[in-house]
């Protein structure tokens, strides 16, 4: 499953929407568009995604240890592709 659809389905879940997302990310609701089309989404935006959804983004291991990223991983003004 695409990445964009994953993000659509954690908007349904957190019942947000497509202008707010654009908003929160600091762009315009076209440039949003493509990142759906174009399914280009920076590890920076999974994280804005994730704190706008009020879910958290992390990679969880087999035996159920948790690394969880958030805004404060990120250099700020850095854009991690």
């Amino acid at each position: 499953m695409a990445i964009s659809t994953k993000i659509k389905a954690l908007l349904n879940l957190s019942g947000k929407d497509h202008t707010g997302l654009a908003a929160y990310l600091g762009i315009s609701k076209q440039a949003l568009s493509n990142k759906f089309y174009r399914n280009t989404f920076s590890a920076a935006d999974l994280v804005k995604v994730a704190e706008y959804t009020e879910s958290r983004l992390s990679f969880v291991f087999p035996d159920g240890n948790k690394v969880i990223v958030d805004s404060t991983d990120f250099k700020q003004g850095e854009d991690n592709a």
